[in-house]
C-alpha cells in the first residue's frame, strides 16, 4: 500500500495521528521493535535458548519477517463468541484449514487458534506457519452466561503438535482472576521449559468498571496495570485492546494510582494512551500487540489502519486482528491484513 493510500484511509485523522509528538513518556526510554529485538532485549532475560529460538521464529515469518513487528491472525472466536456468531458471515471458516490458509495467504507471522482447530490440521500446516495454541477460553454455552477462562488444552499437547507459542487469556479484575493467574503462570512456566513463547490476552473484566454510563474496561490505567501483571507472570507478548479513555482507577476509587499517570504520563491523545500501555509492558521489553476488534463492515480497513498507526507510533509491536479479516471473503481478508502490515513496513510512519 502506498503512502498516499494510507493517508486516504486515515482521512481527516491523518495529521492528528501522523504529526503527533509524544510529550509524556519519551521514546528514548522505550525498548522499541526492530530487526535485532531478540538479541537486544530478550537475550538478557531468563528465557531458555529454545524459547529465544521460538520467539525469533515468530518475528522472522511472513511479510513482516525481520522487521521486529508482528501481524498475527487470531481465530478463537468459535469458542469465545460461539461458532455461529463468528463463522455464519463466512461459513468456509468452520473448516480449520481455511483459517490457516488465510493466515498464510495474508502474510501473517503466525496463526493463533484453539487447541481443536490447530490440532486438526497440525501435520499439514505446523511446518508452514508458526502455530500459537490458545489453551483457555470463555465457554459461551452455559445459561445464564458465565464469564470465566477455563483450560481447554495443555501446554504439552501444544508442544506435541509443533506450536512455537501458547496463548491464554486472564480476566484481570474478575472474581476468578486469582485462579486464572495461578493457572496461567504455571502454564507459561511449563511452556518456557519446553522452549515455547507465551502470549497473554490481558483483558479486564468486572461489572464495576462501568460507571455513570462510561465503560472503563479499555481505560489506559486499568489495561496498563493488566499488562504489567501479564508481563510479571512472564508473558513474552501482551495482547491488549486499544485504550479508548483513561481514569478507570479514579472512577472506581479502588486500588492505587498516582496523579502523574493522568497529567504527565498520558494525555487524551490515543497514541499517548497506548504509550502508557507500552510502558507497563516493562517499557516495551514485552511486545504490545493491540487487537483489531469486531467487524463493522465497510469501515474495517480504515479502523484497522488507524489502530496500526496508533500502535506503531506508540511503540507497540503489531496487531492481532481476526474478525475484521475472516468475516469477509478470503481475498478481502488478505487485502485487509496486508494493509495493516503495510503500516509497519512504511518507514515514514515513525515512533512519536
Amino acid at each position: 500500500m502506498s503512502q498516499s493510500h494510507i493517508l486516504n484511509l486515515l482521512g481527516d485523522q491523518a495529521a492528528f495521528l501522523l504529526d503527533h509528538r509524544c510529550q509524556t513518556i519519551p521514546a528514548a526510554q522505550l525498548h522499541v521493535p526492530g530487526p535485532d529485538f531478540i538479541d537486544r532485549v530478550w537475550s538478557d532475560s531468563n528465557r531458555t535458548i529454545p524459547t529465544l529460538r521460538s520467539l525469533q521464529t515468530l518475528y522472522n515469518h511472513g511479510r513482516l519477517g525481520g522487521s521486529g513487528f508482528l501481524s498475527i491472525l487470531p481465530v478463537d472466536q468459535g469458542i469465545e463468541h460461539s461458532a455461529g456468531a463468528s463463522f455464519a458471515p463466512n461459513p468456509v471458516y468452520f473448516d480449520p484449514a481455511n483459517i490457516v490458509e488465510l493466515a498464510i495467504e495474508g502474510g501473517c507471522n503466525a496463526v493463533a487458534s484453539t487447541y481443536g482447530v490447530l490440532s486438526s490440521v497440525a501435520r499439514r500446516y505446523a511446518h508452514k506457519i508458526p502455530f500459537v495454541v490458545k489453551i483457555n477460553h470463555n465457554e459461551f454455552l452455559s445459561y445464564p452466561n458465565r464469564y470465566d477462562q477455563i483450560l481447554f488444552g495443555t501446554v504439552q499437547d501444544a508442544w506435541n503438535m509443533g506450536a512455537v507459542a501458547v496463548g491464554a487469556t486472564i480476566y484481570f479484575g474478575s472474581e476468578e482472576s486469582g485462579r486464572q493467574i495461578v493457572e496461567i503462570a504455571k502454564a507459561f512456566e511449563h511452556a518456557h521449559q519446553l522452549g515455547m513463547a507465551t502470549i497473554l490476552w490481558c483483558y479486564t473484566r468486572n461489572s464495576g468498571f462501568k460507571l455513570d454510563g462510561v465503560d472503563y474496561h479499555a481505560s489506559a490505567d486499568l489495561t496498563g496495570q493488566a499488562n504489567h501483571l501479564g508481563v510479571t507472570i512472564q508473558a513474552d507478548i501482551i495482547k491488549q485492546k486499544l485504550p479508548v479513555n483513561n481514569g478507570g482507577y479514579l472512577a472506581t476509587k479502588h486500588g492505587k494510582t498516582h496523579a502523574k499517570v493522568y497529567d504527565q504520563l498520558s494525555s487524551a491523545h490515543p497514541i499517548d494512551l497506548c504509550r502508557y500501555q507500552v510502558a507497563n509492558c516493562y517499557m516495551g521489553r514485552a511486545g504490545l500487540i493491540n487487537s483489531g476488534g469486531e467487524s463493522k463492515g465497510a469501515s474495517d480497513v480504515q479502523e484497522a489502519v488507524v489502530t496500526a498507526v496508533v500502535n506503531k507510533r506508540a511503540g507497540g509491536t503489531g496487531l492481532i486482528l481476526g474478525r475484521k479479516a475472516f468475516q469477509k471473503p478470503m481475498k478481502e481478508g488478505v487485502a485487509l491484513l496486508n494493509a495493516v502490515q503495510d503500516v509497519y513496513l512504511d518507514s515514514d510512519i515513525s515512533l512519536a
